[in-house]
């Protein structure tokens, strides 16, 4: 599938990967594996690796690999998921000429609610468990350093509420979960001519952001292949 997302964005998925191609390089304020941060990127892609994988790469070797072998330029973003590609939802507005989407894939085999007792009691060692909700936000509009953060609180916020809303527990604390062990998430920052300062609950942009990143998670929830993790 090749989609247009706005006049500066392009998504293309298979069953391999989900790859959001910029025309110009976006800032783009992530916690993927690859080039997380704060930087300047020419794409997102968030790959389909299989849950059992024994590859000795570590994974943001393997993701600058698989970016070389696809022929993207520049710098990318990269996230890893077990979830299958088919499990995209894309939600979609536009308030004022700002146009705002969300993209979402859900595996949820691993879900956890915040505290609960983590797996790898070692601060410095990495977690190899896969399931995933891998989420990028984009926005038209300029966003500051901080309403991008705004936009990471809310979209998790959202994120959080569609699971609990579905009834997803942890398996570790049999609660309610508010995300997976190794979720992921982008937040897209355009080119303008609007810049924006604040994106949180109480203005438009935020309540927004809450119902797209509700309405995708819980569309991706029901589509039916995240596994066996216990619902209320």
């Amino acid at each position: 599938m090749i989609l247009k997302i706005n006049n500066f964005t392009n998504l293309h998925q298979n069953d391999d990967h989900l790859h959001v191609a910029f025309s110009s390089p976006q800032r783009v304020l992530s916690s993927a594996i690859l080039n997380g941060g704060l930087i300047k990127a020419d794409h997102i892609v968030n790959r389909k690796v299989p849950k059992d994988s024994s590859t000795i790469e570590a994974p943001d070797v393997s993701l600058r690999n698989y970016a070389e072998q696809q022929g993207w330029q520049g710098n990318v973003v990269g996230m890893m998921t077990a979830a299958p590609m088919s499990s995209l939802c894309i939600e979609q507005s536009c308030v004022e000429g700002i146009d705002l989407t969300v993209l979402v894939t859900t595996g949820i085999d691993n879900a956890r609610r915040a505290g609960d007792k983590a797996d790898v009691q070692d601060v410095l060692a990495l977690s190899k468990d896969l399931g995933t909700i891998n989420l990028i936000l984009i926005c038209s509009a300029k966003l500051t350093d901080a309403a991008m953060l705004e936009a990471v609180m809310v979209a998790t916020e959202g994120k959080a509420a569609a699971l609990q809303d579905a009834g997803v527990v942890s398996p570790v604390s049999q609660r309610l979960a508010t995300g997976t062990g190794t979720d992921a998430i982008a937040v897209v920052s355009g080119d303008g001519p609007e810049e924006i300062a604040f994106c949180g609950k109480h203005v438009l942009l935020g309540e927004l952001i809450g119902r797209l990143v509700i309405s995708a998670v819980t569309k991706s929830l029901a589509s039916g292949f995240n596994g066996d993790t216990p619902t209320l």
